[in-house]
């Protein structure tokens, strides 16, 4: 798979609207530097800048889309006006991403069936950044929904990316004082729901190649092996693909769905095919149906066992599943 260039999408404006030194926006007739350096400083943060679009967001499209408002903004920015510029950047993009995470919600309220977050190929190496691992995981990604806009922008910028409370009060408008009650909240939410302590990666594959086999044969015993007694079933087709509109629990229930499947697929002529992949830093897989994607799988894994799976099947939400990410938290 080929790997992000960082520069992709960047699109030098004719005019812009920046944010001013001061933090507030500030419309403006031409950049006032020119675009090359602007250009190079943006492109030398890209990489942070979309993890926190994305984080915030759930979606690498509208992460993508975050990050050309960003450029919008900065290109217009005068460098020498600007103490720290990856501070700045953030902020202009923490900014952009709130706007358009209240443009979500309303989005996800008319959403068919599960909401699950946009998957992201990611390199084998992401992997051994449990931090990076476990801030983008599917099943963190997934308790993150659960916080209010607001919450969890301070969630993330603060115990994700490590920002001190000036940082972020001036990234999301608030006083540090606020910003403070807003983090001892939300952390308190998320800790409250947050997986437990992560496997290694080694018995992450072990359980996905187990998961993986039972799969394939249609074997039910072969699932309820794997599978953790509570387990939880997700399936996201977005009104597009076929997908269980509420969570499947219990590991009987969620064998059965998948060797329904199988079995289906068998009976419909469709050849299923199954390839290992890494998806937000975690062992995952790729499902074809007769050599064409027809979704991902992503799986949470407590004790050895699979405690939680996600399907994402919306076509609308795979078109990055075919280019290696390479999100940072520097």
């Amino acid at each position: 798979m080929a790997e992000s260039t960082g520069a992709e999408r960047i699109r030098i404006p004719t005019a812009a609207t920046p944010a001013g030194p001061d933090g507030r926006e500030a419309v403006v007739d031409t950049p006032s530097q020119a675009p090359d350096t602007a250009t190079e400083t943006f492109v030398a943060h890209r990489n942070l800048l979309f993890t926190v679009a994305y984080e915030m967001l759930g979606s690498a499209a509208d992460a993508e889309d975050v990050l050309q408002e960003t450029w919008l903004r900065w290109a217009g920015v005068d460098l020498d006006t600007v103490n720290d510029q990856r501070a700045y950047l953030v902020r202009i993009t923490t900014r952009q991403a709130l706007n358009r995470l209240r443009t979500m919600s309303r989005r996800k309220e008319a959403y068919v069936g599960q909401w699950l977050p946009e998957p992201l190929i990611t390199a084998p190496d992401v992997a051994e950044d449990v931090e990076l691992a476990e801030s983008m995981s599917m099943a963190m990604m997934l308790v993150l929904e659960t916080l209010g806009p607001t919450e969890r922008a301070v969630f993330v910028l603060r115990e994700v990316f490590g920002l001190d409370y000036e940082e972020i009060a001036a990234a999301v408008d608030k006083t540090p004082a606020a910003v403070r009650q807003i983090a001892h909240r939300s952390r308190k939410h998320v800790d409250a729901r947050r997986p437990r302590q992560a496997v290694s990666v080694s018995e992450a594959r072990a359980a996905v190649e187990s998961f993986q086999r039972a799969f394939e044969t249609g074997d039910l015993q072969g699932l309820l092996d794997v599978l953790a007694p509570e387990v939880v079933y997700m399936g996201d087709g977005g009104g597009i693909k076929h997908a269980a509109l509420r969570p499947v629990v219990g590991a009987l229930h969620v064998a059965r769905l998948f060797t329904g499947m199988t079995g289906k697929a068998g009976k419909a002529g469709i050849r299923l095919s199954f390839a290992p992949t890494m998806v937000n830093g975690t062992p995952a897989l790729a499902v074809h149906a007769d050599g064409e994607l027809d979704g991902v799988i992503a799986v949470r894994v407590d004790d050895t066992r699979i405690s939680g799976l996600y399907f994402v099947r919306n076509p609308e939400k795979l078109s990055h599943v075919d280019t290696e990410t390479t999100p940072t938290l520097r």
